[in-house]
């Protein structure tokens, strides 16, 4: 039985994936700079509603692009600096990014595996992964909620065949913004 959305209030924490999430993904590639970022129209006018119901917000991604040197961490920053920019802008926040550059799908730290919420729990210690939500487009990032005691929520912004009921995914969405629409 999933759990309530009405329980959410500021102690709890978001976790949000970034491609497919808060940016449209590319197709079998990787944002590699910040001119082919693109925002979800949807995920500008979540985050600010988002950044008042939730305690601490960070973001985990997979970012395998810079371990297969198709881009630099620099390039990665490059984009998560102009990314936070903009959120803040429209009166959102992102309170840390984690991200994962290993190959190596094993990784603990590369989702599904849970070293990313745990870099998180270090960082942010007052996190309780009962009062913690994963919000992701992928069933690897169901799993990885799965994997740190998290609550999960799936949108189908790029792969709506996922299955629905399934026992990694408590709520599904359309985009951030009819998740948010849901809390009120």
């Amino acid at each position: 039985m999933a759990f309530n959305l009405k329980d959410i209030n500021t102690d709890w924490t978001l976790f949000l994936d970034r491609d497919g999430v808060i940016n449209i993904e590319k197709n079998e590639d990787y944002i590699r700079n910040w001119a082919e970022f693109e925002f979800y129209k949807e995920s500008l006018l979540a985050l600010p509603l988002l950044s008042k119901k939730f305690k601490t917000i960070v973001i985990t991604t997979n970012q395998k692009g810079i371990g297969k040197g198709l881009m630099s961490h620099e390039d990665l920053s490059s984009i998560h600096q102009n990314m936070i920019l903009k959120i803040e802008s429209v009166g959102g926040r992102i309170d840390h990014i984690f991200y994962c550059s290993d190959l190596d799908n094993e990784s603990i730290n590369r989702k599904p595996q849970p070293g990313m919420a745990y870099q998180a729990k270090s960082l942010f210690p007052s996190i309780d992964f009962n009062k913690s939500i994963m919000i992701g487009n992928r069933p690897s990032d169901m799993h990885f909620g799965r994997n740190a005691g998290m609550h999960t929520i799936f949108l189908a912004t790029t792969h709506p065949q996922t299955p629905f009921p399934d026992t990694t995914i408590d709520y599904r969405f359309d985009n951030l913004l009819t998740f948010v629409n849901a809390l009120v």
